[in-house]
């Protein structure tokens, strides 16, 4: 007998309402059929059955449970509870699922992975291989997109793909059957696609998506897939020559005028080719980023307070270490981890600002996990830098380093998207002057840092040109009053204009 468990629910969420059980007691179900779904205050989820057997509900519909409590069990054939219920005529359908694995039992299915704490569903976003094709172990069948991360599934097995149950566009839950392959020849692999005039289409991105070792990161292998774009013609822009989105949609443009040529009225044509408007659905993670950043908004009580910051020490050690510090670490030394430094020794000053809301209670952190927030081709995500205090400026560096090249190539973990106690967000690498970023909840600071510009400052009574960056603090002003906001913001401005403050913890 299998316990139907409540699962974790998400970050600071602890209990969920049974919303609708899709199964009565008594019945017959299968493993990972869903049986029960669960209402919480974020998302909605589907528990499925752990086992094949006779399901027993203990918690009825309506009632509020948490992590943990057993809402049914799922038991053999034998079950106390199945045996008033096996009739001769409910015997018949028991059978069937006997049936199945000889009929099957050269098919694996190929299932939706559990796609992170509080991830309810995904959309399925691009098959690389189509219903009929050869493929091996560990070969990146699809990519599913979730509101936070894109998940790629692998095959199971050798074999051919024999079946896609969920096509492009598809929401898919956690352990749904996505496809099947088939193991021992009975699918045969397709033949090339006759000349039709769907055929050319459908085959380009087959024979050249494999034609390439170079890595590729879901945006480009998408455009690959979808267009028939030979990698190998393009050169790379990205670090280590990779392939970036730029430089494929540029090789994709590259044959437009060659195209259009032929056409006579082309150059009697001053109008716009193609419609004036297009529509796109968002993305889940743009969905997820536009409705995180209203709920921020509407929760906390926001407020920006500004300061401005001299670089010129900070410019001074890097142009004096730079070098040095790269032989050392084989990292650049960058402005980033001097500001994760002089946030780090704020947030001790000010433990309020290192603090989250939940309810009625406050929760002051004892640890350190910044938030460091990356511009992708998908949108921005926040990886999570764990424990800064005890890092290095080196390991800050290298830290930042590997978190944003993930973020880039689409391969962060939940588990690095979650957890941060303090956000930084650095609008100067885009040019911005100033800015006043917004909360990421359930945190209740973000620093936004800004480009730096030379102006003319008083020093010791003389104009001289300096290097000035303004910094913004947004705040919760519910937990974290003015004084402690702009004291908090002034600590990172000492420890940044006198950089051994914070190295010798002064």
């Amino acid at each position: 007998m299998a316990d139907i468990l409540v699962p974790v629910l998400g970050e600071s969420v602890t209990e969920a309402s049974i919303a609708k059980w899709t199964k009565k007691s008594g019945e017959t179900v299968k493993k990972d059929e869903v049986l029960v779904e669960l209402e919480t205050d974020k998302v909605s989820l589907e528990v499925a059955s752990p086992s094949d057997g006779v399901l027993t509900i203990l918690v009825v519909e309506g009632e509020t449970v948490t992590p943990g409590v057993v809402l049914g069990t799922v038991g053999g054939a034998g079950s106390s509870v199945a045996a008033p219920a096996a009739s001769p005529a409910a015997a018949a359908p028991a059978a069937a699922p006997a049936a199945a694995p000889s009929a099957s039992g050269s098919l694996l299915d190929v299932k939706t992975p559990v796609m992170g704490e509080s991830v309810a569903e995904g959309t399925i976003s691009t098959w690389r291989k189509k219903k009929g094709d050869a493929v091996k172990k560990d070969e990146i069948l699809v990519e599913i997109e979730t509101d936070k991360v894109a998940v790629e599934v692998a095959s199971p097995a050798d074999g051919t793909l024999a079946d896609i149950l969920a096509a492009d566009g598809a929401t898919v839950t956690p352990g749904q059957v996505i496809a099947r392959i088939s193991t021992d020849g009975s699918v045969a692999a397709s033949a090339p696609a006759p000349a039709t005039a769907a055929g050319p289409v459908a085959a380009a991105p087959v024979a050249t998506a494999p034609a390439t070792d170079k890595p590729l990161s879901p945006s480009v292998q998408r455009i690959v897939t979808e267009t028939g774009l030979d990698p190998n013609k393009v050169d790379g822009t990205g670090k280590d020559g990779r392939i970036t989105k730029g430089d494929a949609l540029a090789a994709l443009s590259a044959p437009a005028p060659v195209a259009t040529v032929p056409v006579a009225a082309a150059p009697a044509a001053p109008r716009a080719i193609g419609p004036r408007e297009e529509r796109v659905k968002m993305t889940r993670l743009r969905q997820t980023i536009a409705r995180r950043l209203k709920e921020s908004q509407s929760t906390a009580a926001q407020l920006t307070t500004f300061n401005e910051v001299d670089m010129t020490t900070v410019m001074a050690l890097r142009a004096t270490y730079k070098d040095a510090f790269e032989k050392r670490h084989g990292v650049k030394l960058g402005f980033m981890s001097f500001f994760a430094k002089a946030v780090v020794a704020a947030l001790k000053d000010i433990p309020a600002v290192n603090a989250e809301i939940d309810g009625t209670d406050i929760i002051y952190k004892n640890h350190y996990d910044l938030g460091v927030a990356v511009g992708t081709e998908k949108g921005l995500v926040v990886p999570v830098l764990r424990d800064v205090d005890t890092l290095s400026l080196a390991g800050i560096e290298k830290g930042i380093a590997a978190l944003g090249k993930q973020a880039r190539d689409g391969t962060l973990s939940i588990d690095q998207l979650q957890g941060g106690t303090f956000t930084i967000t650095n609008g100067g690498i885009y040019g911005s002057l100033m800015s006043t970023p917004i909360l990421n909840m359930p945190q209740v600071g973000i620093l936004g840092m800004h480009n730096i510009v030379q102006r003319p400052m008083v020093v010791n009574g003389q104009i001289v040109a300096r290097p000035m960056m303004y910094l913004a603090l947004s705040y919760d002003h519910r937990i974290v009053d003015g004084k402690e906001a702009v004291t908090f913001l002034v600590r990172i401005k000492e420890g940044l204009e006198d950089p051994q403050r914070f190295i010798l913890d002064v």
